[in-house]
């Protein structure tokens, strides 16, 4: 055994002196990776959690993809997360990235769900080339300055505060790209919101932020002046969100710098609190006068936003706006659903109060129709609408207008982390932490927010032609259907048969 070469002292030393020249080496190619990596992630934008958290980030992606084959050895599957399923992001990421939208196999969708929605697809459906272009829809008859949006998918109500800078500019320019309005929540009017030059909806909130004296009343001079901008559409007076119904805005005091304490004309450093109503709206015909005021001081079409809680509110306003005259009605009513989104909120009134839009929707659409209104007051449908189906159910029921706030910050790069109200939001979105500001680059995300906003329209059109219309804006209830509890589907029609003028 002496003779074997391998057994040779000699010979055993130089393998250890090669194995550990080799461990040394691979422990030194390691770490230039690692650095060129890291050198990578923290130049590129186009990757907000990589350019927050080099190297680490990348893992983000790797799970995500692996997910697709290992997905069913784990409890929750494409179809169970909430707010939001993966399902449902995934399709806004690859929208927003024009990235494959097609998918394989089969659907994961739950068929058999009481409340599922279903489209009943036509034996000719319409082709590509009879598309229609919509048509201009008018807000606000009795305005000097209607407004005549073309698209009816839009950005919903984001306060600047809640969101980052780098955040709102991104949606400001996508805006324009996309040719779509951008609310500006009730946190006032910013330099982000305008920097696009995109349509912009300035959202008047129960603390009236942008629009308030020192008492916290309206200031009709600056209001006079914003009606003035010609990037100002319409005005929203916010009377509820359904995150929140019952409770003002709330924006922790850790948010408020100096920037957003003058906007919104409120201390910087402390909790930015809004009353749970205007003070003195106390009843249906001070909403009516307050409307009026906001629309002869701007000359903009104004409207309302609410969550429903109980209807026979909306026969009461009825009946006030038709005892005044038509005149008087809001120019758009904004209807939001008990499961919209927000930057911070009680969670008993985020999980107990108001009622979804599944069910508010038709009964606001059935009480216009039925009070010959309908024309008169526009629709706007919102909360948790960011797929096509969504939108198309909502132009179905009989909405014109449908507005988004998490589907475009999806858009942007938020990963539903759940931090908008810590200011530790990873992807830069709702946070105004510096460093993580960084990674939101605002000229490569609002291409994303124009191409998330152009294939939900896609997927709309989609929709529509296979139930055999040319428009989505021609879409009725004849063409939805929605599971029971027995699962079998009825006819949105039958379940919401339309009510005639009175």
């Amino acid at each position: 055994m002496t003779d074997n070469p391998w057994m040779n002292s000699g010979t055993l030393l130089i393998v250890a002196q090669w194995l550990l020249g080799l461990f040394v080496l691979l422990i030194i190619v390691g770490i230039i990776s690692v650095v060129v990596m890291y050198i990578v992630d923290k130049t590129q934008t186009k990757h907000t959690i990589r350019h927050n958290f080099p190297v680490v980030g990348r893992f983000r992606y790797i799970f995500e993809h692996l997910g697709e084959f290992f997905r069913q050895y784990f409890f929750a599957m494409d179809r169970e997360e909430m707010p939001f399923n993966r399902a449902q992001r995934s399709w806004v990421y690859r929208a927003a990235k024009n990235a494959d939208r097609t998918l394989a196999f089969g659907s994961t969708r739950d068929l058999t769900k009481s409340g599922t929605i279903i489209f009943a697809n036509a034996p000719y459906p319409r082709q590509t080339e009879e598309k229609t272009h919509p048509e201009p829809v008018q807000i606000g008859p009795f305005c000097d300055h209607p407004y005549e949006p073309v698209s009816y998918f839009h950005i919903s109500g984001m306060s600047y505060g809640a969101l980052s800078p780098v955040a709102v500019r991104a949606l400001s320019k996508g805006a324009k790209l996309a040719g779509c309005w951008l609310n500006t929540g009730e946190g006032g009017l910013s330099p982000y919101h305008l920097e696009g030059k995109c349509d912009v909806v300035f959202q008047i909130g129960t603390a009236k932020y942008g629009v308030r004296n020192h008492d916290g009343s309206l200031n009709e001079l600056r209001l006079k002046e914003l009606g003035e901008h010609k990037l100002i559409k319409m005005f929203e007076l916010k009377l509820s969100q359904g995150a929140k119904p019952g409770k003002g805005g709330i924006l922790p005091a850790l948010k408020v710098n100096k920037e957003i304490a003058e906007i919104r004309g409120i201390p910087e450093g402390e909790d930015s609190i809004s009353p749970n109503r205007h003070p003195e709206i106390k009843t249906d015909d001070d909403l009516l006068d307050m409307v009026g005021k906001i629309r002869k001081i701007t000359g903009k079409p104004t409207g309302i936003k609410f969550v429903m809680g109980d209807p026979s509110w909306i026969d009461e306003l009825i009946d006030t706006i038709q005892r005044r005259g038509s005149e008087a009605a809001p120019d758009f009513i904004t209807l939001d659903s008990a499961d919209g989104g927000t930057g911070a909120a009680p969670q008993p009134l985020m999980d107990y109060v108001g009622l979804k839009l599944s069910e508010s929707l038709p009964i606001l659409i059935d009480k216009l129709i039925a009070a010959g209104l309908k024309d008169r007051i526009r629709v706007i449908a919102s909360g948790k609408m960011i797929s096509p189906a969504d939108v198309a159910w909502a132009l179905a029921i009989g909405a014109d207008f449908i507005v988004s706030a998490r589907g475009f910050m999806f858009s942007i790069g938020c990963i539903q982390a759940m931090q908008c109200n810590k200011n530790t939001c990873p992807t830069g979105v709702t946070t105004h932490n510096k460093k993580l500001q960084r990674g939101l680059d605002p000229e490569d995300k609002s291409v994303r927010v124009a191409n998330y906003h152009k294939y939900l329209e896609y997927g709309v059109n989609i929709i529509a032609h296979s139930c055999g219309v040319s428009d989505p804006r021609q879409l009725n209830r004849r063409h939805a259907r929605v599971v029971t509890h027995t699962g079998d589907s009825v006819s949105l029609a039958e379940r919401y048969p339309p009510k005639a003028p009175r």
